[in-house]
């Protein structure tokens, strides 16, 4: 999945908690990077929870894209991640070093879908060849998006994506890949997507009719296109194979800046029985280790 990177100034403490956070900031580091500190027992302990918690967590590559993929390989396992997300293959190697997998493998142009025909060649072709190299490894998920609209009615479009998905969702089958196509918002970030909303996307799964495609539910996005995330959760998914995190508004960090309860999101996606991956797809703007950790932390449950 191509994705632009993003960089963020790190915040400058001005109260008392943001001092007291700068202060757990700086130890944070050192632990993270190996070092000898005093919260070293807290994040083992951390990292023993986060392997013993019901959530399955992992990271997007691109949120951090300054920070080399052995470098945040390294400081994820640490935190107790058992991978990372939206990877293409010749990545792969990096990741086994760690004793991680790629928790989702990028294919195909986001706004060059399959709710357009013309695009249909390059994209299952794409698709096939992270189907390929995502079983290679044993692994299990690809993503997919219906592209932007660019006049196409919705119900043409879902056809042309129904059509598209019947040729290379057996070719997942027989690879034991899950597909997943991202919900994502048209509203401020993605303008024209198609499958911007979890009602369109249900009725994509229903009409595919397999258990290897499924929906990646952006929590970030349909909080922007419809709230009610919760409620959702427990009414379809059944149709999620995967998660993605990220604080609203602005898509930071998972604290008290943004206005969604991760912590009782987290608990309700454990509650329904999932058994994919969680990952957290924020853009830091204070140290972006140190923020991965808090977000793994959080959503231990």
């Amino acid at each position: 999945m191509t994705r632009s990177y993003e960089s963020n100034p790190i915040g400058s403490p001005s109260t008392r908690r943001d001092l007291l956070r700068g202060a757990t900031t700086a130890a944070a580091v050192g632990v993270l990077a190996g070092g000898s500190t005093a919260l070293a027992a807290d994040a083992k302990a951390v990292r023993k929870n986060a392997a013993e918690g019901r959530l399955k967590q992992s990271v997007c590559r691109w949120c951090y894209g300054k920070i080399p993929l052995d470098e945040l390989c390294s400081a994820g396992k640490r935190m107790g991640l058992v991978g990372i997300d939206l990877l293409t293959p010749p990545e792969f190697e990096t990741v086994k070093k760690y004793g991680l997998v790629c928790t989702m493998t990028s294919s195909h142009p986001l706004s060059d879908g399959l709710c357009e025909p013309k695009f249909h060649e390059m994209a299952l072709k794409k698709i096939n060849e992270a189907i390929e190299a995502t079983a290679k490894e044993g692994w299990r998920n690809v993503i997919c998006f219906s592209g932007n609209r660019r006049g196409i009615d919705e119900r043409v479009g879902m056809d042309n994506c129904v059509k598209a998905l019947k040729q290379i969702v057996p070719v997942a089958e027989k690879a034991n890949v899950i597909l997943s196509m991202e919900l994502l918002n048209s509203k401020v970030d993605h303008h024209d997507y198609m499958c911007d909303n979890t009602k369109w996307g249900v009725e994509l799964v229903k009409r595919v009719g397999s258990g290897n495609f499924k929906l990646l539910y952006d929590i970030y996005h349909m909080q922007i296109m419809e709230g009610d995330v919760i409620r959702t959760i427990e009414k379809d998914h059944d149709a999620f194979g995967h998660y993605h995190t990220g604080g609203n508004p602005g898509r930071h960090e998972l604290d008290e800046t943004q206005e969604l309860n991760y912590k009782a999101i987290a608990k309700a996606v454990a509650d329904v029985g999932f058994q994919g991956y969680y990952a957290h797809e924020f853009i830091p703007v204070r140290d972006p280790l140190t923020s991965l950790n808090e977000a793994v932390e959080l959503s231990i449950v």
